[in-house]
């Protein structure tokens, strides 16, 4: 059982980190769920539409329709399974990946620019500080 003090940085830190992500995917010009496809292809590599579906917790016939956009789009492309004949593997293009790094880029963008305007600098040193032990949590 946690502390009560833990417990509530906890609950405090949650939110505060809910927000933050929220607003910063405003930044985004193209719908989030896209995103977040591209970026775990980026991430993860080529991946089945079935994995793509696990991976974002949404159904197959879901992603296969956001695999159906991205690809008209330009943004993935489709590959042969090397092992299983019956599958085939999805993965970023080229114009996927410069998509991806463009809403990376205004996010961060944002984000910097919400420091500078929002922190004084101890604020900001702080903070800088700070980000070693979010790493160590979500580590964790």
């Amino acid at each position: 059982m946690p502390l009560p003090e833990s417990a509530a940085v906890a609950a405090e830190l949650r939110t505060a980190i809910g927000k933050l992500t929220r607003r910063v995917k405003l930044e985004d010009q193209m719908p989030f769920g896209q995103v977040a496809v591209l970026g775990a292809l980026d991430r993860s590599g080529a991946m089945t539409t079935s994995d793509l579906a696990a991976d974002q917790r949404v159904r197959p016939q879901s992603m296969a329709r956001a695999v159906g956009l991205l690809m008209e789009q330009g943004l993935v492309t489709r590959r042969a399974h090397p092992t299983d004949g019956r599958k085939s593997l999805v993965e970023l293009s080229a114009a996927g990946r410069a998509l991806l790094e463009e809403e990376r880029g205004r996010r961060a963008d944002w984000l910097a620019r919400a420091i500078e305007a929002e922190l004084t600098g101890e604020e900001r040193e702080l903070l800088a500080r700070g980000i070693g032990l979010l790493e160590r949590l979500a580590a964790h």
